[in-house]
């Protein structure tokens, strides 16, 4: 059967301390410590696992009858009965963790995306209304935030997820199936999980603790009763727990939930050029014992992998101690530092090992993405255009080195609709010009010709427009 990756929302539709972390691992050498609980532990972190309700308001069309043009019929049953929109009221249920006393919640992007309002339920059964003050797509977090007046809330503290190891014991808390908090224990099964396709930034810790659908955002923790991970998504052939569960590491969690609560922006550090991930035949080729790291392919002029003197064909080794085995790695590494930060990176060049530190950035907006609305005669009316650059080009999820004009919306029965173009297609040329700006474009569409010749590019293949 087919494995899926499934993310753990539970949806459905109706109307209406460092010396803690450096502890010594042991396992267990008598019955007697085998027979311990994990009561204590549960107890104390299970209040702070919330359920989170999101509601969004969907305008639904009514099957057309035959006799809504009828007043007879109208006069007795309404316009609802005969075709009109119905509205109706969707609601998602998933899991949440409350990571603050002053009511701050992370949960799973997907369990609120299209939501218009959100609720949380403790544990006691309190309920609070919720504010969702980010959402990030782009690793699957979303921070709320709930008013409790003067009331106490429970809370975790953040674990360092860097120091966890494979073997070691979580418990994973959450809402399986909407039928109330469950508690099921595991291990750490693997770590630093980069081909896992869920987010933009894959970086996940592995564990065999049951994990079902309606467990997105719910708890991961270790034996100290601390926040290791938000549970996120399992490798599954039915939907269903099969012992292969992913959660967010919790210092990517803790560094979403602190610019969240710092104003709500999200500036993550970027390398400032794009890399490659080793192979075995690069390992070889390079001179490598092993494929580990990931090679320099191409650099963004007066980025911070220019200013640290990287050069093509480096190859990116560590990361501030930690071992960089892939491209995904090393985006992990750089997007949990803090802008304004350096990066301690070992690089191999020409056979040598170097040191070389990096000042970590936000990717820039230059240039500006000067979004236009097109009109006029010429087959691009009704479509939307912006320049890239590689803070736009971060979010909607394009190469960050890409530049160029994109067009971010296409009308619909608009002219640009009916020529077929789309969002998402980076114009290449009008009429042999090349066009590298939005002022460009606007400037070669209004050179009104006998036809026109556009070229496009779209996912990676080159289209053609020709009108004469």
């Amino acid at each position: 059967m087919k494995h899926i990756i499934t993310p753990l929302i539970f949806s459905f539709a109706v109307f209406v301390n460092a010396a803690v972390a450096q502890q010594v691992r042991m396992a267990p050498d008598s019955m007697e410590d085998v027979r311990l609980s994990f009561a204590p532990i549960v107890s104390e972190t299970a209040p702070a696992v919330v359920n989170v309700f999101a509601t969004r308001t969907v305008r639904q069309q009514s099957r057309r009858s035959p006799f809504m043009n009828d007043p007879f019929f109208r006069r007795f049953f309404g316009d609802d009965a005969f075709g009109m929109p119905r509205e109706r009221v969707q609601n998602s249920l998933g899991s949440g963790v409350i990571v603050g006393p002053d009511g701050v919640v992370v949960t799973n992007n997907h369990v609120i995306e299209g939501g218009d309002a959100f609720k949380v339920v403790l544990s006691d059964r309190r309920e609070f209304d919720a504010e969702l003050i980010l959402a990030d797509d782009k690793t699957d977090l979303a921070v709320l935030k709930i008013d409790a007046g003067n009331e106490a809330l429970p809370f975790l503290s953040f674990a360092d997820s860097d120091t966890a190891e494979v073997g070691d014991v979580v418990l994973a808390v959450g809402n399986p199936f909407g039928v109330g908090q469950t508690v099921t224990t595991g291990i750490v099964s693997a770590l630093a999980r980069t081909q896992v396709g869920v987010s933009d930034y894959q970086f996940f810790i592995q564990t065999d603790a049951a994990i079902n659908p309606g467990n997105s955002g719910g708890a991961l923790v270790d034996i100290d009763g601390r926040l290791l991970g938000v549970n996120t998504a399992i490798f599954s052939r039915s939907g269903g727990s099969n012992g292969i569960g992913f959660a967010i590491p919790a210092n990517m969690v803790s560094r979403v939930v602190s610019s969240a609560v710092d104003g709500g922006v999200l500036a993550r550090p970027w390398l400032g050029a794009n890399t490659d991930t080793v192979t075995a035949a690069l390992a070889d080729t390079f001179g490598l014992d092993r494929p580990i790291g990931a090679v320099v392919t191409e650099i963004y002029k007066g980025g911070p992998a220019d200013r640290a003197g990287l050069k093509r064909g480096d190859i990116v080794l560590s990361a501030d101690g930690f071992d960089i085995f892939d491209s995904e790695t090393l985006r992990y590494r750089l997007a949990t530092g803090e802008t304004g930060d350096e990066a301690a990176l070992t690089v191999k060049r020409d056979g040598k090992t170097r040191n070389v530190r990096l000042k970590l950035s936000a990717p820039p907006e230059t240039p500006k993405r000067d979004l236009t609305d097109l009109d006029g005669r010429h087959p691009l009316n009704g479509a939307v255009a912006g320049n890239l650059s590689p803070a736009f080009a971060e979010e909607i999820g394009r190469d960050l080195l890409d530049t160029g004009v994109i067009l971010t919306g296409v009308q619909g029965r608009s002219v640009a609709a009916r020529y077929g173009f789309r969002r998402g297609d980076k114009i290449l040329t009008v009429n042999g010009a090349e066009v590298k700006t939005v002022k460009q474009l606007i400037r070669e569409l209004s050179r009104y010709e006998a036809g026109w010749s556009i070229e496009l590019e779209r996912r990676g293949r080159v289209l053609s427009l020709n009108t004469r």
